[in-house]
């Protein structure tokens, strides 16, 4: 059975950092695209970043978050990471990561709809 499951969300004042980890199992990892999504009740799910499993692993963010947040992977612990830094009250948001079979074709990095596989999520509470 897949798994996803995030952790390291909190609360933090504007301006801080917060690093978010997604632990996978029962997938091979290294097969995998992975991505970032977060969202606020009441609003559509947004993109946040995302990693390929090909092409040298290039990376992906929403202009919101460019510069501001990093995406990396650890392949030997199936685990991606998120380290955000300058929070913002608008980051406020449950932030979820999803992966996508790589060998399955259709990845869009930004597109909710194009991920197999959904971790719960993890709050982060950004105050000004």
């Amino acid at each position: 059975q897949v798994q996803l499951v995030e952790s390291g969300g909190g609360s933090v004042q504007a301006g801080g950092s917060l690093e978010l980890s997604c632990a996978t199992s029962g997938l091979t990892f290294r097969n995998y695209h992975m991505a970032w999504f977060r969202q606020v009740p009441g609003k559509e799910r947004e993109f946040v970043a995302a990693m390929s499993r090909t092409s040298g692993g290039i990376k992906y963010y929403a202009d919101s978050v460019k510069g501001r947040f990093t995406m990396s992977r650890d392949d030997a612990k199936s685990t991606v990471y998120l380290q955000m830094n300058n929070l913002k009250a608008e980051d406020t948001a449950v932030y979820a990561c999803a992966a996508k079979d790589r060998y399955i074709h259709g990845w869009i990095p930004s597109a909710h709809a194009a991920y197999d596989y959904w971790g719960h999520g993890t709050q982060v509470t950004v105050s000004a």
